[in-house]
């Protein structure tokens, strides 16, 4: 597997990124610098501090589909445990975390970044399992739920008013890449199959950064920031992404609808995140307390917020893998 920085790297030159970059929102600014932070207490925020992965009061390695919470969600943390001063949270792929950065030592614009987070998060808990099995994870909570949804241009200029739409001839489509985006290896992929339109939507390619049909399907590399991206500036009609990505995309009032999914085929009875403390993160005691603070109302409702689904009260109790 190519490292975390050569993968970083494509996706940055491709859209003409650069690291640290200001806006997530704007229509020339995909935003992948922003998928790595640091949080201070105080509301600093430094973005693509790579080298704090090492020397943080806590480390923290998430499904990079939450990255419109952690703002505000670390902020109530930290006010509550201003003790902890330095938290850094990265959030792209779990899969390309697990297997880039855990697993082997990965770099991020060719810096090193630490193997041992203190905490790894996932919407695929076998990702959880794989580390119990390597000896460097034994418990875990699932803490909040999502379920996919279509996101389009705002206007839906196409028409698009299900995901049957799917399998129409005059849509380009843009969707998580089968490799290492989880909300499309473990979900996208099966709703496409239950719909019986998996092998039209993707002729059966397993690639990222690419078409896996020449101009009608376009593979990311993080979805979460190039899907909206691509159909702001007219390169894609609609993708699948999480419900949660329509809510912040609407917020930030971007030019973005959503067209909702019905069940079963939206896999909210399936989508479960699921969290970890690593036996070789260097702050144990902090990772428990954010485990714990995970469980309250005041973090619950945060997610909430911003269109994820409460976990219950059962799934909240740290419970071996």
């Amino acid at each position: 597997m190519k490292t975390v920085a050569k993968t970083l790297g494509t996706a940055v030159i491709a859209l003409g990124l650069a690291v640290g970059c200001a806006g997530m929102g704007g229509k020339k600014d995909a935003g992948h610098g922003h998928d790595y932070r640091t949080f201070h207490t105080g509301g600093k925020i430094d973005y693509g501090q790579i080298g704090d992965s090492y020397t943080s009061d806590l480390v923290m390695y998430l499904a990079g589909n939450q990255f419109m919470v952690m703002e505000e969600l670390i902020k109530d943390f930290q006010t509550k445990n201003p003790d902890i001063k330095t938290i850094y949270v990265e959030t792209i792929p779990p899969g390309q975390i697990l297997k880039g950065q855990i697993l082997k030592q990965g770099q991020i614009d060719g810096q090193n970044t630490a193997m041992n987070p203190d905490l790894f998060a996932s919407v695929n808990i076998k990702h959880l399992k794989k580390l119990k099995k390597e000896g460097k994870m034994e418990d875990h909570i699932v803490y909040t739920h999502n379920k996919l949804e279509l996101m389009v241009a705002k206007g839906n200029p196409k028409g698009i008013k299900g995901v049957e739409d799917l399998g129409r001839d005059d849509i380009v489509q843009s969707h998580p890449n089968p490799l290492t985006e989880g909300i499309f290896k473990f979900y996208g992929s099966e709703m496409l199959k239950d719909l019986g339109l998996y092998e039209k939507v993707t002729a059966d390619k397993k690639c990222k950064s690419c078409w896996a049909v020449e101009g009608k399907t376009w593979f990311t590399a993080r979805h979460h920031r190039e899907t909206p991206h691509r159909i702001e500036n007219g390169q894609a009609d609609v993708g699948i992404v999480w419900t949660t990505e329509v809510v912040e995309a609407k917020t930030d009032k971007r030019n973005i609808e959503g067209v909702s999914i019905p069940a079963p085929y939206n896999k909210e009875s399936k989508v479960g995140y699921a969290i970890g403390t690593l036996k070789e993160g260097r702050n144990q005691a902090n990772a428990k307390r954010y485990l714990e603070y995970l469980a309250t109302d005041d973090a619950q409702n945060i997610y909430a917020k911003y269109g994820f689904l409460k976990a219950s009260a059962e799934e909240l109790v740290i419970k071996p893998l």
